[in-house]
């Protein structure tokens, strides 16, 4: 029923119960999980656990936290990942200058070069974007020929337009049930249908009423319940709309 397009199991917050919380997805309700490399350590253990859960499939990539880290040999060893069969897109890569825990002028090296790496593959790009939009959107306008998503979106409807305006996805995280999501809310409410994704980026930004709590993918239902709140459409039908938006983003068929 659920498509959790965002979520990261690598996390140590899951390494007490990782494998018996990942087999009560199918229980409620969660269909696909799609864990979402932040390095290439992590972009190991998500293609391990692509490979040991038929519901997950993984991306291939580094986040600008840690790009001050990767060296000329690491997009390499990314290309190399990424012919794994569930290996379906390039991210989270992109900019963070609110951290600002690598160099800016590093982070967007390493971002372009990723970008070309999806270019190559052919694969999507998921897109981290934080106090950097437009460095990100200068950037990615070099790259017309892709497609991609920008992660836990929560900016502005003239930002949307924009993205939207590419051919590009935008996602939204547990942070549109709080009281100060009203941005985000006003883009689920107009943009088109079939461009709208939805995730957890677990255990990061639990929604509520669980907020507070580790987040996992079992807190899907708030999140497609709060975008039926919002179109004005069933609960079954954003879960089901997004669910086809994910598998199509992802090119996942079955």
């Amino acid at each position: 029923m659920y498509f959790d397009t965002h979520a990261h199991y690598d996390d140590r917050r899951f390494n007490e119960d990782r494998r018996s919380l990942l087999n009560s997805m199918k229980g409620a309700g969660v269909s696909l999980i799609l864990n979402a490399a932040s390095s290439v350590r992590s972009a190991r253990f998500a293609l391990k656990l692509a490979d040991e859960f038929p519901f997950i499939y993984a991306s291939v990539g580094v986040h600008p936290h840690d790009s001050k880290d990767m060296t000329d040999d690491t997009v390499s060893e990314l290309e190399e990942m990424l012919k794994h069969p569930k290996a379906m897109a390039v991210g989270e890569t992109g900019l963070d200058y609110y951290r600002d825990l690598s160099p800016r002028d590093i982070q967007r090296k390493r971002f372009r070069e990723q970008l070309e790496l999806a270019r190559h593959t052919g694969k999507p790009v998921i897109i981290h974007e934080r106090e950097a939009l437009r460095d990100t959107l200068d950037i990615i306008a070099d790259y017309k020929d892709l497609t991609g998503v920008f992660h836990c979106f929560s900016g502005s409807w003239e930002t949307a337009k924009t993205v939207l305006n590419m051919g590009w996805y935008l996602s939204f995280a547990g942070v549109i049930t709080f009281s100060n999501a009203r941005r985000a809310l006003e883009v689920i409410e107009k943009m088109p249908p079939d461009r709208l994704l939805i995730e957890t980026d677990c255990p990061y930004l639990t929604p509520e009423p669980n907020r507070g709590k580790r987040n996992s993918s079992l807190n899907m239902l708030h999140i497609a319940e709060k975008v039926a709140e919002t179109r004005g459409i069933s609960h079954d039908e954003a879960a089901a709309i997004t669910m086809a938006n994910g598998k199509n983003f992802y090119r996942i068929v079955f």
